[in-house]
């Protein structure tokens, strides 16, 4: 059944109508039944009690409507106001007691305990047998509260997140292939050419790689000694083998003056100018 319309667009009563129901004036129709005007209200209407029953807040649970009420006046949830805040909850609760006893009964376990943190705060402070204070009545209630308030706003995070079905919706590609693929023509004269092209960056694109030899100083030191072993003298230059690099010539070079800082090998030279030699520092002169 629709709500009442205007009147002026409707036709004239029917004789029957009028006669249903003597004492109506005519044209004025009270509502539409299947878009038929209808003239007078229907004595055996049955109504539900919760027809027009209408919610304006809708909570999820105690903490909920606790929450509620003290984000609603700028409490300052680490210290709450028992005194306004049970006095509230309680209106709330006795409200939905006289339209919902069951909804009321999880309402109701809540209510309990702020009655019963309101009279612990009653209560005068009594400190514990180690001198410290007591943990305030609202704390379990409080930390409950930072809990749940967490989890409401990520649910509420959640929530907003774009959803399949609801925000987007999952794109579909139909590929259609035909039942004989057919391919370019390509001629040998073409394959050539690509063939050559490929050749001609290969030679352009060389890599080269790098490595560089290790040189241990204590192994030439063993070299030197072995090559001085069994001999009077070498002379200075023959120690030195220049087909292996700058590098190698180097490290001999250091091994050699080594030898002689830890005196296992004598450097001399005669006069000036003259030959240098280097011998083993315990070989017989």
């Amino acid at each position: 059944m629709t709500a009442p319309a205007s009147t002026d667009d409707l036709p004239p009563p029917s004789p029957e109508a009028a006669a249903a129901a003597p004492g109506v004036v005519d044209h004025v129709a009270v509502a539409r039944l299947y878009g038929e005007p209808l003239f007078a209200m229907p004595q055996d209407l049955y109504i539900p009690p919760d027809a027009l029953e209408v919610f304006l807040d809708a909570f999820e649970g105690p903490l909920d409507l606790l929450l509620y009420l003290i984000r609603k006046q700028n409490f300052n949830i680490l210290d709450i106001p028992m005194v306004g805040v049970t006095r509230q909850y309680l209106s709330y609760v006795e409200e939905i007691r006289s339209r919902n006893l069951e909804l009321a009964a999880e309402y109701l376990l809540m209510a309990a305990m702020l009655i019963e943190i309101k009279s612990r705060m009653l209560l005068p402070v009594r400190k514990t047998e180690d001198g410290s204070e007591p943990e305030d009545p609202r704390a379990e209630l409080v930390r409950r509260l930072l809990e749940y308030e967490q989890m409401k706003l990520a649910a509420a995070n959640l929530n907003a997140l774009p959803t399949l079905g609801r925000d987007f919706v999952a794109a579909q590609v139909h590929i259609e292939q035909s039942v004989a693929p057919r391919f370019p023509d390509v001629s040998v004269d073409e394959l050539q050419a690509a063939w050559r092209d490929i050749l001609r960056r290969a030679k352009l694109v060389q890599t080269h790689k790098i490595t560089r030899e290790e040189l241990s100083v204590r192994e030439h030191m063993s070299q030197l000694l072995k090559t001085l072993q069994g001999r009077r003298f070498a002379q200075f230059e023959d120690l030195f083998d220049v087909t292996r690099g700058v590098a190698v010539m180097v490290v001999t070079f250091i091994a050699m003056l080594e030898l002689a800082k830890e005196t296992l090998v004598e450097i001399t030279q005669a006069e000036a100018f003259a030959p240098i030699y280097v011998r083993l520092a315990y070989s017989p002169g």
